[in-house]
């Protein structure tokens, strides 16, 4: 899979994954991160917007699971 600097190719960018109107919605966006460049974005848009402290823990629960991944 390519990705581009500018995400503009990117169907699931931050707001997308961050802002599901459920919970199940949002936990299946951070599940489906597929790198750590994608979930640090998630990241900088969560502490520049909602800020909320369970979606923080999810970003880094998973940012734990691709770092074993990478191993």
């Amino acid at each position: 899979m390519e990705t581009t600097d500018d995400g503009e190719n990117d169907e699931f960018p931050p707001e997308k994954r961050l802002e599901a109107p459920r919970t199940r919605l949002i936990d299946a966006g951070i599940a489906t991160i597929p790198d750590m460049e994608t979930l640090r974005e998630c990241v900088a848009y969560e502490n520049a917007h909602q800020n909320r402290t369970q979606i923080l823990r999810r970003l880094k629960w998973r940012a734990e699971e691709l770092r074993e991944n990478e191993e």
